[in-house]
């Protein structure tokens, strides 16, 4: 019977060169064709990026990788970052956890949040979890033992700081890189892996129908959605790179800045009071109360009915006399649109649908890419809105692509929810205030369900 070292001596002898042979036979499990062709590029090189669409095994493959080099190296030094803390606790982490508990030698390690180490010497051996910061991007240098290991997910996230100090770390020979990401951005230190860098790199793009474990039903129906051709499609099935510089819509300066605005000259302009209703059960039914270049807190409500809601409205009509009144009414909110028609305010309400033709559609694919278009300018020139985090938030994180028609096309709801991100419902409420023309409304008497004669058109 062997001792544990004859079993760790025989393991790294066997496996040291054949990642693939440690997962099917240590790990016990059997790879995709991609993940066979990936393991043995990075037996055989120093570095290796890999773009890919969606669901094709990603985040196991890293799992084995770091497995097979923390078992077959003494003193390994194991670096894995990811573009969010969430992305490496779980998912990456959580991954890895998952397969050492099949492995044949799985005893060995000890898991925590963000250290996997083996348990004779924990302080030497080990694999840490490191979320990424341009700020502390000292916390990458240093690594500099006979064998180095630093995996990066979501590459096209990890800015070019952090790919800056890992490259001093790749003059030790027994290091290697390896990058997996969407290619979500044109640009970058991601993008130049296969692009100016290409010959330092070993290169794979994954279309994601190749993968056998890829929801294809799910892939069928973003390529229906959005078209072969798109950006969409491009990034989250082909493992292309977008034909935009970035696919973030809203960037995160331009909300910052317009934190800090503030806003004058609006007490004249038109009110504008825009309502996205909940779909979900954990999304937020949010009002929005918008003039001018102001925006002012914003009013949330969870778990409330239709009924509920447009009294909440009607509360704010009341109260705010706005001219307008912009409704989500895809879904549930046609009942908010109902409700507030039955009690006569139905000269005020428009009923908004994100799908439908945009004013402008050479530019925009729908009218909800058109209105966050016109919410995206307006941040751009100065718009005052509330310290807001959930706000900041929302207003960052959809992605947008091209059509086959090279129309702006904004990445659907539950898109995001699959990237882990919350619906973005209050950023919605402050889009569906660009929705429609301001306009300047007759007084309406308070004994009248109704405004009287024409209204009169002003400017933002």
């Amino acid at each position: 019977m062997s001792t544990a070292a004859e079993d760790a001596a025989f393991i790294a002898e066997t496996y040291f060169s054949d990642p693939v042979g440690y997962v099917r036979e240590v790990i016990r499990a059997e790879p995709d064709e991609w993940q066979i062709d990936v393991l043995n590029e990075i037996a055989g090189n120093q570095r290796v990026a890999v773009a890919s669409g969606h669901g094709i095994g990603k985040t196991t493959e890293i799992a084995w990788i770091i497995h097979w080099f923390i078992s077959t190296r003494p003193d390994p030094q194991i670096v894995v970052t990811a573009n969010t803390k969430n992305q490496l606790d779980s998912k990456t982490w959580r991954e890895l956890a998952k397969w050492n508990k099949q492995a044949l030698n799985g005893q060995w390690f000890d898991h925590s949040a963000t250290k996997f180490s083996l348990k004779d010497s924990p302080d030497t051996w080990f694999a840490s979890a490191i979320p990424w910061t341009e700020h502390n991007s000292e916390a990458f240098a240093g690594t500099h033992e006979a064998h180095v290991l630093v995996l990066f997910d979501e590459a096209s996230n990890i800015p070019t700081a952090i790919w800056d100090v890992v490259e001093g770390v790749m003059t030790t020979p027994g290091a290697k890189w390896v990058a997996f990401g969407n290619p979500t951005r044109n640009t970058g230190s991601f993008k130049e892996c296969f692009g100016k860098f290409r010959h330092r790199w070993v290169t794979r793009q994954i279309d994601s129908r190749t993968a056998k474990m890829v929801d294809r039903k799910q892939v069928e129906a973003w390529v229906a959605d959005y078209g072969e051709d798109s950006d969409f499609v491009r990034v989250r099935v082909r493992g292309e790179f977008p034909r935009a510089g970035s696919n973030q819509f809203i960037s995160g300066e331009y909300v910052d800045a317009s934190v800090e605005y503030q806003a004058q000259g609006y007490e004249s302009l038109p009110k504008v009071l825009g309502v996205d209703v909940a779909r979900f059960g954990d999304d937020t039914s949010v009002l929005c109360r918008r003039q001018g270049r102001k925006v002012w807190p914003l009013l949330k409500f969870k778990g409330l009915d239709t009924m509920q809601l447009a009294a909440k409205v009607v509360e704010q009509i009341n109260q705010w006399e706005p001219d307008s009144v912009v409704v989500d009414g895809v879904g549930v909110g046609a009942g908010v649109v109902d409700r507030l028609t039955n009690l006569g305010y139905g000269d005020l309400v428009t009923e908004m649908n994100g799908g439908s033709t945009p004013d402008d559609p050479v530019v925009y694919f729908n009218k909800r890419a058109e209105s966050w278009g016109l919410m995206r300018d307006a941040l751009k020139a100065g718009l005052d809105i509330p310290d807001d985090r959930e706000l900041r938030d929302d207003l960052i994180g959809p992605e947008y692509f091209f059509t086959s028609k090279q129309q702006i096309q904004l990445e659907k709801k539950e898109d995001m929810k699959k990237r882990g991100l919350a619906s973005p419902d209050s950023a919605d409420a402050l889009a569906m205030t660009y929705a429609v023309a301001p306009r300047k409304k007759p007084q309406r008497r308070r004994s009248g369900l109704s405004y009287s004669a024409v209204d009169s058109a002003v400017g933002y």
